[in-house]
């Protein structure tokens, strides 16, 4: 894609802190981190979210998540970390380049991921179960 950054990151048109490369994927240091260590795993084919993501590259994206979790908590001493991706306009997704976020977490960081529970009635849960349970039998 000629205008996405994160394609011009990975072709090396801008430069980047890179951590590790394979196949599939380019895991960086993100520029402009909400703390220090915050990683972006980055496919390499252009997806531009989840829903379009090749589902074998998917089976190879969750043990590198693993991999460079355990990696960021060894070598920063984290307390915790927050593995985040973002599909939509709606869902905080700016960049239209499937990507995910590892977050590495200290106590009392200045970062903040809240939002107020809503009050669902017996009968919304039950429309809600019903239309996902007829979803999951057409795609098997």
């Amino acid at each position: 894609m000629e205008n996405c950054i994160l394609c011009k990151i990975k072709n090396g048109e801008i430069p980047s802190y890179k951590l590790y490369e394979d196949d599939d994927f380019i895991v960086i240091l993100d520029k402009f981190p909400s703390g220090l260590g915050h990683t972006l795993i980055i496919t390499k084919e252009h997806y531009e979210n989840i829903y379009q993501l090749d589902k074998d590259v998917a089976k190879r994206l969750f043990p590198l998540i693993k991999k460079f979790s355990k990696i960021l908590h060894d070598s920063m001493d984290i307390h915790g970390i927050n593995i985040l991706q973002n599909n939509g306009q709606d869902a905080g997704q700016t960049i239209n380049h499937f990507h995910v976020h590892l977050i590495p977490r200290l106590k009392d960081d200045a970062i903040k991921f809240e939002w107020e529970n809503l009050d669902v009635t017996d009968d919304e849960f039950s429309k809600v179960l019903k239309d996902i349970k007829e979803k999951i039998s057409e795609t098997e």
